[in-house]
């Protein structure tokens, strides 16, 4: 099983992003444990590797960094847990498809435990909730709202990035981007749902419904 690390307070994101690297490399060298780092970071936006301009629509906004992950535009900030998954798909196997999937399963699974349905839609990554309560959008589509965001970045298999999830953050901090670049549904979290959910709690869903969907999905 993975190390799994508690970094306490706001963790810098070029400091984190190059320990998480030298963490990746160390073990797709054999000399350290896979890893998953839970944290928050201060208000700030990253850019993945398909993020477009127009979509930063407040650039002076937060601090912007480019992640080097797949994706678009993503907050970060607190109120929001991260969680770093630093895996070695060489021992898992070589399926990114898979390796997404599994991601999704594990958010998919942690939500369930606070009684929240999150779902999958074609063509955007990410968790996302039906908001049946809100007018639908003006092509009648239902509204839904993005709970969780996925990024990841796979360096000789190892992965690095992960997974994102909403429990209190400042929703409006979302309105500076684009968020994944996908237009007319917005972003929730657990608290705006009306959960009273902790940090402390959706960390212990974490930790039990990893061991469940992702473990289970790509072994180890």
């Amino acid at each position: 099983m993975p190390e799994w690390r508690h970094l306490p307070g706001l963790s810098d994101y070029g400091e984190t992003l190059r320990a998480m690297e030298a963490r990746a490399a160390a073990i797709a060298a054999g000399e350290a444990d896979e890893a998953v780092w839970l944290l928050e970071h201060p208000p700030l936006y990253t850019a993945g590797t398909s993020a477009r301009a127009q979509d930063l629509t407040d650039p002076g906004r937060f601090p912007v960094h480019a992640a080097g992950r797949g994706g678009q535009y993503t907050y970060h900030g607190p109120g929001q847990r991260v969680a770093y998954v630093m895996l070695d798909l060489n021992r898992r196997g070589r399926d990114v498809r898979r390796f997404v999937t599994a991601l999704e399963d594990w958010v998919i699974a942690t939500l369930a435990e606070f009684n929240v349905t999150g779902e999958r839609r074609a063509g955007r990554v990410g968790v996302w909730v039906a908001r049946p309560e809100k007018p639908p959008l003006p092509d009648g589509t239902p509204r839904e709202d993005k709970i969780a965001a996925i990024g990841i970045r796979l360096r000789r298999w190892v992965s690095f990035h992960g997974i994102s999830i909403n429990v209190e953050p400042d929703l409006g901090h979302f309105d500076g981007i684009v968020p994944c670049g996908v237009t007319g549904h917005g972003v929730t979290s657990l608290v705006d749902l009306g959960l009273p959910v902790t940090m402390d709690d959706l960390d212990a869903a974490l930790r039990r419904s990893f061991d469940v969907a992702l473990a289970q999905r790509l072994g180890g």
